[in-house]
């Protein structure tokens, strides 16, 4: 582990410790070195400013002036600052950036996150549909019918066939912020890139940007490296009408990086659903809906719901509900053709009123869980003007459908109150269905009502003192800058866990330990979520009890040896996922911690190996007899190294339903009986790995 070197301090009126790993007996040691009567100076370290207080309780007017204790580097990644107005503050601090440059300073602020394409919504994908945005916005205005997307490698390229930027401003769209032509126009009010950001973005995020506008038989080029223009050309052309932009996203800013075309067809699959007849092709596939949310749906059902899909349409608003066999609730919500995967007002409004117009249709006063217990649904709505979260526009905030509008609330409420009470006053056969679903709901619910509460009064006790939980500072659920980095770890034993709680972000990294083998979940009722402490602690260290919408850790991540009892435990802990909480997995919450299998080193660097193929690499990169080491489990890598796996450089898997995945028959198949198929299926695919363990295990230090 790196440490640094804390010096020189004049001292501090209060001391605050952010480190993970210090006990409250080194802070006392160090404030008690520490401890003056003004304010030390500021250290500054990665650019950021670091400043240690000390706790009034910890002054002690006899220590020296001068003093100093080291603290681990890994302590100080996304820690929560203080006091900064105390720093010398002059004219020289005050700085203007160009527009690119604030943007490759500040990503996060106009993509979200960074990624390498391991997640559908890193920023590589962002930035992709921020192009394909401006070309859907031309189908909504009924001027573009195809658009066509090609992705080689790294190289991206968007042709649309709308009318065209303007000639004249063709740099400028690209190239000054705020500059854009929907501002004005009535017509884009229902669209999503209102605010003249996004193709900057690409721009400023992009090795290599070139953007091309065909109009009545002229053109206009620029291209742009990192969002400077190197060079424009005007000129003739006899391309059809339209826009055509290539990018390469920069690898100074991503890092290495892949595209997964799975999650780009998705992505294309959902801008089809939401736009009836617009073809659009990658690579020269087609992809193009007729049915808009049905067949999103259709599509997505793993098996055949417990009645067709009841499809109703408006003036701004599409809604499909059906019913399946799962636990949980599956809604898919759109906003002016966006995928709101984390929701906002409009999912709200549609969980409530979906809930009240049923019960006031059968006249009973049904639990709301009840009534949405293994819902299958979709809601798109087109609001004016929308406020979104953030820039990349996964939840809404807005709180009306226009200025001058209903509320969210009471537009998406009374369509359903009209809608939805029609079609089950026309479709008995339906409503029988439905009703039978929700009475079973009920009956299971009630069911386990007694052992429900045992369970929640001993999980209250158990947070008071939760041995298994060793929690975070930040959560998903808060207002912060870091929520959405917020992970929990689960473990299995307490040598894995020590060693991650040692080198973790207290500020957002959690970490639950298992004691062994969970159970296998498979055909139980949810009844055993309640009776195993375990299952229980976990439902509520994530209160993910009822619904989603309290998840306190965007990120939970299954953190196993890579060995076969690892394996088996993923398999269980994804199996209790799948049975009890599928919401989880479908809206990308859950991921697969990635550990080196090898470290080899000599002695001048070091490598850590997540496969054969990068141990043979660092082989030939270290040249001949290199000290390597295989680690067998999460407890044989020192603290000291876990951060390097748990911080900027983390590899996650996310675990991922198909459209194609039948979550029933996916159980029964892995985690069920074993059957002759099963057997058939492991014996097809026996791998035998050979040279993965060395004839002599090297020591692990070597003397430098």
């Amino acid at each position: 582990m790196d440490w640094m070197l804390v010096a020189d301090f004049q001292i501090l009126r209060h001391f605050f410790v952010f480190a993970s790993d210090l006990t409250m007996s080194l802070a006392l040691t160090a404030a008690s070195q520490a401890v003056r009567s003004h304010v030390s100076q500021p250290l500054y370290f990665e650019r950021k400013i670091i400043i240690i207080r000390l706790l009034k309780s910890f002054v002690d007017n006899s220590t020296p002036a001068y003093s100093c204790f080291f603290i681990p580097l890994h302590a100080y990644k996304n820690t929560l600052f203080m006091d900064a107005a105390i720093i010398n503050y002059s004219e020289e601090n005050v700085v203007t950036l160009d527009w690119h440059e604030h943007i490759r300073r500040r990503p996060g602020m106009y993509i979200g996150k960074l990624g390498d394409g391991l997640s559908p919504d890193d920023g590589i994908y962002i930035l992709l549909k921020e192009v394909l945005d401006n070309a859907v916005d031309e189908y909504a205005m009924g001027f573009c019918k195809t658009i066509e997307i090609f992705i080689d490698e790294q190289e991206v390229s968007v042709r649309d066939y709308g009318r065209g930027i303007p000639l004249g401003k063709v740099v400028d769209a690209s190239s000054i912020m705020n500059t854009g032509g929907k501002f004005d126009n009535k017509a884009f009010k229902k669209s999503v890139g209102l605010n003249g950001v996004g193709l900057k973005a690409v721009n400023a995020l992009s090795n290599e940007f070139y953007i091309q506008s065909f109009r009545e038989g002229k053109t206009n080029n620029a291209l742009f490296n990192k969002g400077i223009l190197k060079n424009q050309k005007p000129g003739s052309a006899n391309d059809k009408n339209g826009t055509f932009v290539r990018f390469i996203a920069d690898e100074e800013v991503f890092g290495h990086y892949n595209f997964n075309m799975e999650f780009i067809e998705q992505m294309v699959r959902n801008y089809t659903y939401l736009n009836t007849g617009l073809k659009i092709f990658i690579n020269g596939v087609e992809f193009v809906s007729q049915n808009g949310l049905l067949d999103l749906l259709n599509e997505n059902l793993g098996e055949a719901p417990l009645y067709p899909p009841i499809h109703l349409k408006g003036n701004d608003i599409e809604v499909v509900i059906t019913h399946g066999n799962d636990y949980g609730e599956s809604i898919y919500s759109f906003v002016n053709g966006q995928n709101t995967t984390q929701g906002g007002t409009h999912l709200a409004a549609f969980r409530e009123a979906v809930a009240k117009v049923i019960k006031d249709f059968y006249k009973k006063d049904f639990e709301p869980a009840d009534i949405r217990h293994s819902i299958v649904a979709a809601i798109s709505v087109k609001v004016e003007e929308p406020v979104f979260e953030s820039q990349t526009k996964t939840k809404l905030g807005s709180k009306d459908m226009s200025p001058d509008g209903p509320s969210v609330r009471n537009f998406i409420s009374d369509f359903l109150k009209e809608k939805l009470d029609n079609y089950l006053h026309k479709n008995s056969a339906t409503a029988d269905v439905l009703l039978k679903k929700i009475l079973e709901s009920e009956k299971e619910r009630k069911a386990i009502s007694g052992i429900q509460k045992l369970a929640r009064e001993r999980a209250k006790k158990a947070n008071l003192h939760n041995k298994k939980l060793r929690d975070c500072r930040v959560h998903y659920t808060d207002k912060h800058e870091l929520a959405e980095e917020t992970t929990l770890f689960i473990t299995e034993g307490d040598s894995a866990s020590g060693s991650i709680t040692k080198s973790r972000d207290v500020n957002t990294q959690a970490v639950f330990s298992l004691k062994g083998k969970p159970l296998n979940t498979y055909g139980m009722s949810k009844k055993v979520v309640y009776e195993n402490e375990e299952f229980n602690l976990l439902q509520a260290a994530l209160n993910i009890e009822n619904d989603m919408e309290d998840l306190r850790y965007n990120k939970v991540v299954i953190a196993t040896d890579a060995d076969v009892d690892g394996m088996h435990i993923r398999l269980l802990l994804i199996t209790f996922f799948l049975q009890f909480f599928p919401d989880l997995i479908r809206q990308g919450h859950l991921y697969i911690l990635q550990t080196p299998l090898f470290r080899v080193r000599n002695k001048k660097e070091t490598r850590y190996c997540y496969n054969e193929e990068e141990r043979i690499l660092a082989l030939n990169k270290l040249g001949a007899h290199p000290e390597i080491t295989r680690f067998k489990g999460l407890g044989e890598i020192s603290p000291d190294e876990f951060a390097e796996f748990i911080g900027e450089n983390m590899r996650l898997e996310r675990v991922r339903l198909s459209k194609d995945d039948n979550i029933h028959d996916l159980l029964a198949f892995y985690m069920g009986k074993n059957t002759p198929d099963r057997q058939g299926f492991i014996i097809g695919n026996l791998r035998v790995e050979e040279g993965l363990e060395t004839e002599e295990e090297l020591p692990e230090e070597i003397e430098l």
